[in-house]
């Protein structure tokens, strides 16, 4: 393989590819740095359509996934409307690994190549790397444990949240099902750009879950300063360090934790850039733009600073809503549903953002603007209307 430090950076205003479940994030990133999105994702959400000079929404939505079915012909129109620079992506393709193989006979890919994706979402392979590297990480089982009650059930490649589970869940037969020991601690993740063999610490940040009765791990949201100790903090950055030295990360890539006082353990590695770009986001471009290049090679010589705190979480429908309301959208909202949609009960109805000097003042703005949002769902009349009915079928829900 030749190296890819020798391969030229794409020109200012080259077309790029990208796809993920929701492009909204990356799409908006690109358009920062100066490139133009050409996005495909599950939702086509209208900041989504802002972002692009085109895109698509891809058939059969989060359920289905991405296939070389309803992803290929949706990268070739995008392609044909302009001729893309690289593909870049994001989540949705933690367990396609043979989806970008196909992809990367097409187009450059501006993110880890298959086998690192591999090696990093595969259970075994990271519970290996892990004891290699001495990082803590729980104890996995590929069998169903004797006694479930300290396990977890997850599925391989899985991301979100959503495909976790306690151990005596009833889970799906065809998913690809692993256990984890369950560990206690306060969920943390750590950003980074990585050239393949070194890495630049983008930040740190908090997260926690919105549970549903079905899905008791599902992403809520994330709120950077991360508030650790700096002793505590020097362990994730050289965990991150070491990770991307063994397995080759190259892009923006994030680590997820839990910590105990000044102890850790590594949960999972995501290979890809991930939910926390809302927090992350630069004005500029510039951390998107770091992604491009350290993926050909060339790590940013300085990453953007971020000052006070950033804060960001999902709006998720409380109720099934058969026609959502037209909506005066708030300028810190984003992902947001298209009017006269259907949303199911728990679907996300759009992605809330709070900025404040310190992170207790931005979580608050955060948890009043959620209130506020889902208060005018309850005051929405929850009836399907004529346009509605016309649309049907053509609508995703978010």
């Amino acid at each position: 393989m030749p190296s890819v430090s020798r391969v030229r950076s794409p020109e200012a205003g080259a077309a790029i590819l990208i796809a993920a479940s929701s492009g909204r994030a990356l799409a908006g990133a690109a358009r920062r740095a100066g490139f133009m999105p050409l996005a495909a994702d599950f939702f086509d959400d209208l900041d989504t359509r802002g972002f692009c000079d085109a895109n698509r929404l891809v058939e059969g939505g989060l359920g289905r996934g991405f296939d070389a079915d309803n992803l290929i012909p949706a990268l070739n129109s995008l392609a044909g409307a302009a001729p893309p620079c690289g593909f870049v992506y994001g989540a949705g393709f933690e367990d396609r690994t043979e989806l970008l193989e196909i992809i990367a006979r097409r187009f450059p890919l501006l993110g880890n190549c298959p086998d690192v994706v591999r090696g990093v979402k595969d259970p075994v392979r990271l519970s290996q790397l892990c004891a290699a590297l001495n990082i803590p990480h729980p104890e996995i089982s590929v069998k169903m444990p004797s006694d479930s009650r300290d396990w977890l059930a997850k599925s391989a490649g899985g991301a979100g949240g959503s495909h976790v589970a306690p151990a005596g869940a009833e889970i799906p037969a065809d998913e690809n099902i692993y256990f984890q020991r369950i560990v206690t601690g306060d969920s943390i993740s750590i950003l980074f750009v990585a050239d393949g063999t070194n890495a630049n610490i983008v930040g740190l940040s908090q997260q926690w879950a919105a549970p549903t009765p079905e899905e008791p791990y599902r992403f809520g949201g994330s709120l950077r300063p991360a508030g650790l100790t700096s002793t505590l903090e020097d362990k994730l950055r050289r965990a991150a360090h070491a990770v991307t030295a063994a397995s080759g990360l190259r892009g923006l890539n994030s680590i997820d934790f839990l910590v105990d006082g000044n102890e850790y353990t590594l949960i999972e590695i995501n290979p890809r850039p991930g939910a926390t770009l809302d927090i992350f986001d630069d004005r500029d471009g510039s951390l998107f733009r770091a992604h491009v290049e350290s993926c050909l090679g060339r790590l940013p010589v300085r990453l953007p600073e971020f000052r006070g705190a950033a804060a960001a979480a999902i709006a998720y429908a409380p109720h099934d809503i058969s026609s959502m309301p037209e909506f005066d959208w708030p300028d810190w909202t984003a992902d947001r549903q298209k009017a006269y949609s259907e949303v199911r009960a728990h679907a996300p109805v759009c992605t809330i953002n709070a900025r404040a000097e310190k992170p207790g003042m931005a979580r608050a703005f955060l948890d009043a603007r959620t209130a506020w949002i889902l208060g005018r769902l309850e005051q929405a009349p929850n009836k399907t209307n004529k346009r509605n009915q016309t649309q049907t079928g053509k609508e995703t829900a978010h």
